[in-house]
């Protein structure tokens, strides 16, 4: 990257993305831009951005993970500072965007939180978004600024290819619910694999019943494709299924590794053999109890990249090959 980008082109670390802003910087060869978030005594956050920035590309890196109200809000303060600072243009970079979830209403008088977020983050100030493996692709639509919607599924596909025992007739790609279909038979078909499909039956928002298997997996590896995993309930008792049907192994893969509530003793007594998450939320001590059973994959250099060529007022989809893009 030339000298004239370095001083063209910025990027800040919010606390929720610090771990992949420093690790774009190193890829892209340029220093992190300076500022600091300090906490008043009342937990009031306050940003100080230390350097010129007036007319300057601006891009801040945070994860709205938990604490998730704490990191939303810090990153408005982030766009509004930078804002009133003059930057030329504010991209908040949000690889795990919270509250996601909230993307409808699935029963009455209930908010559509998702969009009262992007409402909020248009408001303060940003120009643009960048964000990867959104719960619901329409969310890029709540936006009324452009989204650059990224997957993970590249830096899944140059995992797996590593992996000679993922490849192959001994492999099925399970969906562990109808929802996540598309997603699935994409993996299927760039790993040559075949498909299966759980229908799953959720009971509330904590308790999850599966019922039955769509496809074949006996004497095969299984793997299992999410855009998350939370509290881990679907892909635990979709992996209980499938081990009673007959497969040999199952492998757990999710963008998102939010791992709430019971997620870590859920998995570690489940018939998951192997997690392989990415880092868009930072790991923390409490994915230790995983140990051995847990890979994790990053995605800075694949954040550079994507920060990189939307400076250069470059294609974003050419990023992917053929097939590769995100769910639409």
């Amino acid at each position: 990257m030339s000298h004239d980008d370095h001083k063209r082109m910025k990027i800040f670390a919010a606390t929720g993305g610090e771990h992949l802003a420093l690790e774009m910087c190193s890829h892209l060869e340029m220093p992190l831009a300076a500022a600091t978030v300090e906490c008043f005594p009342d937990k009031e956050i306050i940003v100080k951005i230390d350097e010129d920035i007036r007319g300057r590309d601006c891009f801040v890196v945070q994860s709205t993970s938990m604490p998730v109200n704490d990191n939303l809000m810090e990153l408005l303060i982030w766009i509004d500072t930078l804002r009133r600072a003059s930057a030329g243009r504010i991209t908040a970079v949000i690889p795990y965007f919270g509250y996601a979830r909230q993307d409808r209403k699935d029963e009455g008088r209930v908010p559509i939180t998702a969009k009262l977020v992007a409402n909020i983050i248009t408001a303060a100030g940003a120009n643009r978004v960048l964000c990867m493996d959104l719960h619901a692709a329409q969310i890029q639509g709540f936006f009324d600024i452009p989204v650059d919607h990224l997957t993970a599924t590249k830096v899944f596909c140059d995992y797996f290819a590593t992996r000679p025992d993922m490849q192959g007739d001994d492999m099925v790609i399970v969906s562990p619910d109808v929802g996540n279909v598309k997603v699935a038979n994409m993996y299927a078909g760039l790993l040559d694999a075949k498909l299966a499909i759980i229908d799953k039956r959720r009971e509330s928002g904590t308790e999850v019943v599966s019922k039955r298997l769509i496809g074949d997996v006996e004497g095969k590896t299984v793997l299992m494709v999410d855009d998350m995993i939370s509290t881990a309930g679907t892909i635990c008792e979709a992996a209980k299924l499938v081990k009673e049907k007959g497969a040999i192994k199952v492998i757990a893969a999710a963008t998102h590794g939010v791992c709430v509530g019971p997620a870590i003793e859920r998995i570690t007594s489940s018939p998951i053999s192997e997690v392989i998450i990415t880092d868009t939320i930072a790991p923390d001590s409490r994915l230790d109890g995983l140990g051995e059973t847990l890979h994790i994959l990053s995605v800075a250099r694949f954040l550079g990249e994507a920060v990189h060529r939307i400076h250069h007022h470059m294609s974003i989809s050419s990023l992917f090959n053929r097939g590769e893009g995100p769910k639409k």
